[in-house]
């Protein structure tokens, strides 16, 4: 019973974060207007290094070898889900990466079943199933059609899977708190080195008092907050769990572009939240899956390597 709590407990964390990550999405999307990708990465990301070091004091000194190299094979794949999202949104729509980014809550219980050759269970395939058509919902619109854009938005969900399956394997033996600065201090790395080789750097005429505020604001509550959360939650719930939650990201963004940023938010939209809704509560009704759903290490790591 305490671990079906832990579990609750944790997936309400996790929603906390999508919300974070939702209500972020507006002024993100203005302040790289003015600052390149890559660059408004690296400093988001630095920022939050900086700030998550100062917390950690001399424990990220005195940390292992192994959690740091897990740290990086984590850091890497979020970046590799944020590079290939940012190149493929030079050629495809954003309609279009809303919905294939999202499927990683399909890639996710397909790689589990695939390693564990254990298939989830009923209603929480049902839940999967859900989640997807409401993410088709509340992204695709009638001029559908894909691309090489596309593809690349694949590898993005592809690596953001792998994140969420890497992270759900190492968190529950290492220190979460470390983990999530060494994640996040690789991430801001990577991100200066692809910037430098692919950007422009920024004159300090891009940084108006709209561009800090979304630096600040993504720092703490969307970056340092927000890994640490899904590092440490992912603990007591499965990656399966993770997936399906992390689909209310674009609900929350559409809901706060709706009353923030003045966009529509039509009845098609709404029915594709429900159907989204509805494939997290099946989640829920699903049961405690974290100790079917571990990863054995090898795999894990394999699973990058291809």
């Amino acid at each position: 019973m305490n671990s079906r709590k832990n579990q609750l407990l944790a997936d309400l964390a996790l929603v906390f974060v999508t919300a974070v990550w939702g209500a972020t999405f507006v002024s993100v999307k203005e302040a790289i207007t003015r600052v390149e990708p890559f660059y408004f990465l690296a400093i988001r990301f630095g920022i939050a290094t900086l700030l998550m070091l100062l917390i950690t004091n001399k424990r990220i000194v005195q940390t292992t070898r192994s959690t740091l190299w897990k740290g990086i094979l984590i850091g890497l794949a979020l970046f590799a889900g944020y590079s290939f999202q940012t190149f493929g949104l030079q050629y495809t729509t954003a309609s279009n990466a809303g919905f294939i980014t999202g499927l990683s809550v399909v890639i996710v219980p397909v790689t589990v079943t695939f390693i564990q050759k254990k298939p989830p269970g009923i209603i929480s395939a049902l839940g999967i199933i859900s989640a997807t058509v409401g993410l088709g919902l509340l992204t695709i619109n009638a001029t559908l059609t894909f691309n090489y854009g596309d593809l690349l938005v694949l590898f993005c969900a592809f690596s953001y899977a792998l994140h969420i399956l890497l992270v759900g394997k190492y968190s529950p033996d290492h220190d979460a708190f470390i983990l999530a600065t060494v994640q996040i201090g690789t991430v801001a790395l990577a991100s200066f080195v692809a910037a430098l080789i692919k950007e422009t750097a920024p004159t300090a005429e891009a940084f108006n008092a709209q561009v800090w505020r979304a630096i600040l604001i993504t720092a703490v509550f969307a970056t340092a907050l927000a890994f640490f959360v899904q590092t440490w939650t992912q603990k007591y719930t499965s990656p399966t769990h993770t997936a399906i939650i992390f689909t209310m990201e674009p609900v929350f963004a559409a809901i706060f572009a709706y009353f923030i940023g003045g966009e529509s938010f039509t009845l098609r939209q709404g029915i594709g939240a429900v159907f989204i809704l509805a494939g997290m509560l099946a989640a829920e009704l699903g049961g405690h899956e974290k100790s079917n759903e571990r990863i054995p290490e090898e795999a894990a790591e394999n699973n990058l390597k291809t």
